[in-house]
Formats: C-alpha cells, sequence, structure tokens
C-alpha cells in the first residue's frame, strides 16, 4: 500500500511537470524507480504520457502497477482477516473494486489524469488513516508499519539517487529551480523546504532533506528510526535469536544513517551512499522474511 501511494502520488506531481515542460520533459525516471523495464523499453515508453498513466495505474502485464499492487494486499489482507479490523478490510476492498473499474483506463486516455490520481490517492489515505484509528498496537501493526517504513526508506532513496543521476552527482551543478520544486513536491516535502531553508534551491539542502531531516516523515532516517521502533515491539523470549540478529542490523544502518553529513556524504559520494543505504534496507528485509515468515 505504501508503494502504490508513491507511484500515484509521483505520478500526479510528474504529469503536472510533464504539461509545464512539454520539450524536454520524460517519464523515464519514474519508470526506473517504479518498473522492471530494461533501459531502452523505458526510453520508448517514457515519451509517451498517456501510455506511461495506463502501464503504471492499470495494466494487468506490469507486476508494478496500482492494480497489481493493490490486488496483492487485498489477497494479503483476506489472509490474515482475523487480525486486521473490518473497517482497514473494507478500505482495502473499495479500494480494489475503484481501481478495478474499466471506466478507469477509459478516463486515463481520454480525461484529465489528475482527477483520476486525485481519487485513487485519496482511497490509499483513507486506507492509511482507517489503518492508524483502529489497530490496536500489538505483532499485527508492527508488523504494518515495519513494511511501511522500510518500503519507504527505500522509496526516497532511489527517488534521490535516480534524480541526482541526471546531474552525474553533481551538488554543486545548479539545477532549475522546477526541478527541485517537482522532486520536493512528488515526495510532499516542498512547504517543509520553503520552511527550513530560506535561501532557495540547492541540491545539497534537498539531499540533506531527504535523507537526514528526522522531523520529515518521508526522509530516509524518519523512516529508519520508525522502522527501529515498531521492531522493537517485536521482542519475546520465543523468538530472540532472529530478533536480535534483525535488531543488529537495524542499529547498524540507523547509526550510519544517523550521524551522517552531507559533507561527508559528498565526500564518500552520494551514489555509492545511497546504494550501500538501500543493500543494508533490502538485506533487512530478507532476513527479517527469513526468520518471520518463511517457516510459515
Amino acid at each position: 500500500m505504501e508503494r502504490a501511494d508513491g507511484i500515484l502520488r509521483m505520478l500526479k506531481i510528474n504529469y503536472a511537470s510533464s504539461q509545464d515542460d512539454v520539450q524536454e520533459f520524460s517519464w523515464k525516471p519514474v519508470l526506473k524507480i517504479f518498473t522492471f523495464l530494461k533501459e531502452e523499453e523505458a526510453e520508448q515508453l517514457g515519451e509517451n504520457t498517456r501510455a506511461v498513466l495506463q502501464f503504471m495505474v492499470t495494466d494487468k502485464d506490469n507486476p508494478n502497477s496500482v492494480l497489481n499492487i493493490v490486488t496483492q494486499a487485498r489477497e494479503n489482507g483476506r489472509s490474515v482477516q482475523d487480525h486486521i479490523t473490518k473497517e482497514m478490510w473494507q478500505c482495502l476492498n473499495d479500494f480494489y473494486h475503484t481501481i478495478r473499474q474499466e471506466k478507469l483506463v477509459t478516463l486515463l486516455q481520454k480525461d484529465d489524469p489528475i482527477t483520476v490520481l486525485d481519487s485513487l490517492i485519496k482511497q490509499g489515505i483513507l486506507y492509511f488513516g482507517t489503518t492508524d484509528v483502529t489497530m490496536s498496537r500489538g505483532e499485527g501493526n508492527a508488523f504494518i508499519s515495519i513494511g511501511k517504513f522500510l518500503e519507504r526508506a527505500i522509496q526516497s532513496a532511489d527517488i534521490l539517487d535516480i534524480k541526482f543521476s541526471d546531474m552525474n552527482y553533481e551538488l554543486e551543478k545548479p539545477a532549475d529551480t522546477t526541478y527541485w520544486k517537482y522532486l520536493l513536491m512528488s515526495i510532499s516535502g516542498y512547504e517543509l523546504y520553503l520552511k527550513t531553508y530560506r535561501s532557495g534551491f540547492d541540491a545539497k539542502n534537498v539531499m540533506e532533506q531527504i535523507l537526514l531531516n528526522e522531523t520529515f516523515p518521508r526522509s530516509v532516517i524518519y523512516s529508519i528510526n520508525h522502522l527501529h521502533q515498531y521492531f522493537e515491539r517485536l521482542k519475546s523470549e520465543k523468538n530472540i535469536a532472529a530478533y536480535n540478529e534483525v535488531n543488529f542490523m537495524v542499529g547498524k544502518i540507523q547509526s550510519k544513517v544517523k550521524f551522517s553529513t552531507p559533507a561527508g556524504i559528498i565526500h564518500q559520494g552520494l551514489h555509492q551512499y545511497l546504494t550501500e543505504t538501500k543493500a543494508s534496507l533490502f538485506e533487512i528485509g530478507n532476513t527479517l522474511n527469513k526468520n518471520y515468515f518463511a517457516h510459515s
């Protein structure tokens, strides 16, 4: 569900960007973040806005389309219905039936896509809000939150990596103000940036907010801090060895990011830093799966 939300927000903001800059705009960065397409396939599809929207939202053959993601989420919800609330299940079900409507394909192709994307984003917000106010703070909620923050940290690192690759990771290189504006808007960080940095748009400040700002809900450090917080709730005498293994890994990446500085990241190289961070997060996800789900 976190991935569906990220895709929809990214599509909405990038569609607005495509209308502002018809000549230079390409969907290729979005396709690189959220799909498994080869370079030439992304290049070809990236020039056709309506085709990208259809592929990312309603395409049954795209495993990472919102349709397929929400369908999987609903199947997961069905398999653990005894452990989630009736209201949460209802939200999943409503989202599933909304995204499966055949008219959605037509609306994305012919009408204003923002209206469609907004309606789907609201379905996601309803799900997150309902989950937050109805789920008991037990093991089930901890696993939901761990998945959410793991996905969010990887997404933010991916977005930063792809967007800075367009500039060859030259943080001193000036970029168009609209470039940073749309990047921050796509992860709901635009207003916070304006309040935090009064000197205008700067690549180093954008990097700092998305990686290191502990009050920004979509920053990498915020996600890792909350990942650690929710994982601690799974500790019990029954699984102490598995808990200690994952806890060490989470603590290690948390310390690394928490004590990073913009200057240190630049010295190491942003791409290498993000690659290592993502590798650590994927390792945590795989180890969690092995220790908590693989034997069920």
